[in-house]
């Protein structure tokens, strides 16, 4: 017996269409093997490159004997070569092979009216405009995600190379791999997302009576906001690691400083923090905000902040590489003589000037759903 076609349209998924192009039906679309498949790929595309980020720098620096300053931006520039390749994958999803539904058009004044047949260039579909106005709307929000990310970048390359002058001891044998220093990155963020599915909805349920939790923004903001407590630890671990080797006088060589590794956590463990906040809050505010038909490249405009982001951390290494000069370096090539500080004081100056950017941006913005709840309710008010 065929399903009527109100019937099916309710048991369809909102946005969501099966490889033939139709709606996808809800009880025979998605499922625990389909969750299961997208979480292998997940698991093995995270390992494949966090491995090679994490082990990258130590390699060019130690193996290659490339500057610690050069080793950084290989990697960056690696990494954000990557992620911008996201966006063109979801250009090619979006255009070959989505849905695009809607045959509204706007006709051209400029033509004649007598004209029956109009020609293919002279016509703009509503689509079209209304998904143009979407993505500028979101634009500024996608702009002020970026320092995020440059934040982001110096956990896998300078707190890496800090890692390899520290003491990595557990124990008289077992010394621990710099490059695994991420894995409380990991840690943290796995953490995070815990806490607040099992405690900070909870409370705001029964507290506040909101059902639905931080707003995407709200945790965007969040993230931000970590990122600037993450470069201030940063930079007085790496005042104390540099009072130690000072005291010590290990300033002449590249040797390891009597100073427990686990100095670094607390950088690693806010980062990763910053990033479950921010990376759930920026997913679901382009999912949400984008026109229907791009769904895959708004997930790529996304991925494009992080790629930014490690390409601005690249700019800026060269900057203070350059500007710093040999004398007086801040990123010099035996960090034990360096002022890695001085770089992370600016990142979180710079942070702190991109969340008084965004805070402005995002108490301008309105949700596409109150937004068009606004004007659907102007529309049944106007006069007729």
């Amino acid at each position: 017996m065929a399903i009527p076609e109100s019937q099916q349209q309710a048991e369809s998924l909102p946005d969501a269409w099966d490889y033939n192009g139709h709606p996808a039906i809800r009880a025979s679309s998605g499922g625990w093997t389909s969750a299961a498949m997208i979480l292998g790929v997940e698991i093995c595309e995270r390992m494949t490159t966090l491995g090679i980020a994490v082990n990258l720098v130590t390699y060019l620096m130690g193996t290659m004997h490339l500057s610690n300053a050069t080793s950084a931006n290989i990697v960056t520039n690696f990494l954000g070569t990557s992620f911008m390749l996201c966006l063109l994958g979801g250009f090619v999803a979006d255009t070959f092979v989505g849905s695009f539904l809607d045959k509204a058009a706007i006709k051209n004044p400029e033509l004649s009216t007598g004209i029956t047949e109009e020609k293919k260039w002279h016509l703009s579909t509503l689509t079209d405009v209304e998904e143009v106005k979407l993505v500028i709307r979101m634009l500024p929000i996608w702009a002020t995600t970026i320092m995020f990310w440059t934040v982001r970048a110096q956990m896998i390359t300078f707190s890496v190379l800090q890692a390899t002058l520290m003491d990595r001891h557990l124990g008289k044998s077992f010394q621990i791999p710099a490059a695994s220093l991420p894995a409380f990155f990991i840690g943290s963020i796995l953490l995070t997302i815990s806490v607040y599915d099992r405690i900070i909805i909870p409370i705001r349920k029964r507290v506040f009576k909101n059902q639905h939790g931080l707003t995407p923004l709200q945790r965007i903001g969040i993230g931000l906001v970590l990122s600037v407590v993450t470069m201030m630890a940063a930079a007085l671990s790496e005042i104390k690691r540099l009072h130690v080797t000072r005291s010590h006088n290990l300033t002449r060589g590249h040797v390891t400083v009597p100073l427990s590794v686990f100095w670094l956590v607390p950088q690693f463990f806010l980062a990763g923090a910053g990033e479950a906040f921010i990376y759930m809050g920026q997913l679901d505010f382009f999912l949400r905000e984008c026109p229907t038909g791009m769904k895959t490249m708004s997930t790529g405009l996304f991925l494009s902040t992080i790629a930014l982001g490690f390409f601005f951390s690249s700019m800026l290494v060269s900057i203070v590489h350059k500007v710093t000069g040999d004398r007086n370096p801040w990123l010099a090539n035996n960090l034990n003589r360096g002022k890695l500080y001085n770089f992370y004081w600016l990142l979180a100056i710079l942070s702190v000037l991109n969340f008084l950017a965004f805070f402005i941006t995002a108490r301008g913005y309105v949700y596409k759903k109150d937004r068009l709840a606004e004007e659907n309710e102007f529309e049944g008010t106007e006069p007729r």
